[in-house]
């Protein structure tokens, strides 16, 4: 049997019967889709979308790369296990999505995206807003979302969409593979119909597979396990994937061994977990730090090792220190030539964890009451940063996290992605549940914050969301608070003003850079930026998109603004200046190195101490072969 359907119609209903299976919960897919129309879409899906809108919910966006962030926020919220596609016309429409399918990919996180295409058929060439590439006529601008995909296709034919929206579904489902995923859709062919067969459109459940160990690299896991004096994990991003938290939990407090997060692991113990040491690397704490110094085991679960992980490959440098690398996909188990433990998080836990207490190892109660020490340590530093003693006087930005902090329980959800926020949150942040803590920081783009807040509240709506924002983050990318407030998604926004680019120029002045460019100031008489501040009102800008705004001047201000928009059942913005505008945050410096290299030859006295500097810390980086 078939039925006669147009591309977009037959695309539509397909994605309507997609399912994911994992642990015996079964879900969704695809389980809404954005959309901007033009001409590239708006016949095609446009049409399809209207036409069965009761198979297929719709959300309006205002800006392509944002409804991007907004799935992805959707997808890791739900665990990989459900996402959402974005349609969009051709031209800068379509290269709008590249940015937030960066994202995807960098962050493993899937996202399906449908942009518009050029007529395949060539009757109407060019069209509006096609690229005209004289060497090559089957290339158009969404080729540049190729090597941000892990899986493209363009579907010239009807027939065609078949094997290519199944190819998507399984790349979308793999755990090891997911990613932004895209279809490239002409627009002359989502217009064409064509008999499809019934079967296209049976509900199709793609199990979400948990493989565990091979057993001789789990003998030689435990090994390893057993023989270390100082083994320390690494907790990645992958610990949430796999909702290994629990597993983690059984593992360190069977064996004592300390637990250090990256970014995107954070969370994954609670912070007040007697194994949980904190962040680690550049921007971690003092005590996941050492322990990485001196460790001779480090065993990464779920982690991508990135430069600020390793500090840049002068972190780990402890005589003799081998890597154990617990990972679902064999390309990051092999890093810093580590023993691969290819599996699920999950699995590969619980193996571990059973075969250890079978041994009955633990690591000595030395070791743990050094770290435990060392964590007190900090815990009162962390205090310290928090602590306002003057409540009527503009508040620190770490001092705007400690009034966070104070109010928020395990039910609420943080997002934040760039700046000098993250580098603060990541050492001082109290994680108190697996997916309060949501930082971006795969590809910390700007502009993330708003959007996926949205697709955080729409995949947990009875959660308080909040979206952590500075202003040069909130100048990029303001739009979609129109969505929320359209769409009712009552968001928390808390937007911190700091006249500039505060992180980066921070950064610039430990490079030789001298803060050059990075501060929203008029300009002075000798071309820099140091004027006076620029007489922008962010609250105001706020306001006007529809949203409720909350200003808060002092401390006591802030936690008033703040108590209230919580209990807002509407999209809500507290918003607030924080005392130094000039310098970062005033929380405890990097606990470790991140190379970004200076100049090799300058004549400013700050670029050649900055460059002598570098130059010491350079020479303490390890390779690990």
């Amino acid at each position: 049997m078939t039925i006669r359907l147009t591309v977009a119609q037959a695309l539509v209903r397909f994605l309507a019967a997609q399912y994911t299976e994992r642990d015996g919960v079964r879900q969704r897919l695809i389980s809404a889709t954005w959309g901007i129309f033009g001409h590239g879409n708006v016949a095609g899906l446009g049409q399809a979308l209207v036409e069965y809108g009761d198979e297929m919910p719709f959300h309006q966006g205002r800006n392509e790369q944002s409804m991007v962030h907004a799935a992805v926020g959707y997808a890791r919220q739900s665990n990989r296990l459900s996402t959402h596609a974005v349609t969009t016309s051709i031209g800068p429409g379509a290269t709008n999505l590249v940015t937030g399918a960066a994202l995807a990919t960098i962050n493993r996180l899937p996202v399906l995206l449908l942009p518009g295409d050029i007529f395949a058929t060539r009757v109407a060439d060019p069209v509006l807003q096609q690229l005209e590439v004289p060497y090559a006529g089957d290339i158009s601008v969404n080729d540049s979302l190729r090597p941000v995909s892990k899986y493209f296709d363009r579907v010239t034919r009807p027939e065609a969409l078949i094997p290519a929206a199944l190819q998507a579904m399984r790349v979308l489902t793999d755990p090891v593979e997911t990613g932004a995923v895209t279809l490239a859709l002409p627009q002359d062919v989502q217009a064409e119909a064509y008999d499809w067969p019934d079967e296209f459109f049976a509900e199709r459940t793609w199990v979400v597979r948990r493989p565990g160990a091979d057993p001789t690299e789990l003998a030689e896991a435990i090994r390893a396990i057993r023989s270390a004096q100082r083994p320390l994990v690494i907790a990645g991003g992958g610990v949430h994937h796999s909702r290994a938290e629990e597993a983690l939990a059984e593992f360190a407090s069977a064996t004592g061994i300390p637990v250090a997060s990256t970014q995107a692991g954070k969370g994954s113990l609670r912070h007040d977990h007697p194994q949980d040491v904190g962040g680690v690397g550049h921007t971690g704490t003092a005590t996941a730090n050492e322990l990485a110094r001196q460790a001779d085991l480090v065993i990464g679960v779920g982690t991508r090792y990135t430069d600020f992980t390793t500090a840049s490959g002068t972190l780990f440098t402890g005589d003799g220190v081998r890597f154990l690398n617990l990972n679902i996909a064999s390309f990051d188990g092999h890093k810093l030539a580590g023993m691969p433990l290819v599996a699920d998080a999950r699995s590969g836990l619980t193996e571990l964890t059973e075969a250890l207490q079978m041994h009955a190892h633990r690591v000595t109660g030395t070791y743990v009451d050094e770290y435990t020490l060392d964590k007190e340590r900090w815990e009162q530093r962390v205090d310290a940063c928090y602590e306002a003693d003057e409540p009527d006087i503009r508040p620190t930005q770490p001092q705007v996290l400690g009034a966070l902090d104070a109010l928020v329980d395990e039910s609420d959800v943080i997002i934040n992605a760039a700046g000098s926020l993250p580098g603060d949150l990541h050492k001082l942040w109290r994680a108190r549940s697996r997916d309060q803590y949501h930082l971006e920081y795969g590809y910390s783009c700007m502009g993330y914050e708003i959007p996926a807040a949205i697709g955080v509240k729409m995949a947990a709506p009875d959660r308080n969301v909040w979206a952590l924002v500075g202003d040069g983050t909130y100048l990029m990318m303001p739009t979609e608070i129109v969505t929320a407030v359209q769409e009712g998604i009552a968001i928390k926004l808390l937007l911190i003003q700091n006249h500039g680019y505060a992180s980066i120029g921070g950064l610039s002045e430990s490079v030789g850079g001298e803060r050059f460019g990075t501060a929203y100031r008029y300009q002075s008489d000798d071309g820099t930026y140091t004027g006076a501040p620029l007489p922008v009102d962010l609250a105001a800008n706020v306001a006007s998109l529809g949203m409720r705004v909350l200003r808060a001047k002092t401390v006591r201000d802030l936690r008033a603004a703040l108590e209230e928009a919580r209990a807002a059942d509407t999209p809500t913005c507290v918003y607030v200046e924080t005392e130094t505008a000039d310098t970062v945050s005033g929380a405890p410096p990097a606990q470790a190195w991140w190379d970004v290299p200076v100049a090799e030859t300058a004549t400013r006295a700050s670029a050649v101490k900055a460059r002598e500097l570098y130059e010491r810390h350079v020479s303490t980086r390890r390779r690990h072969l």
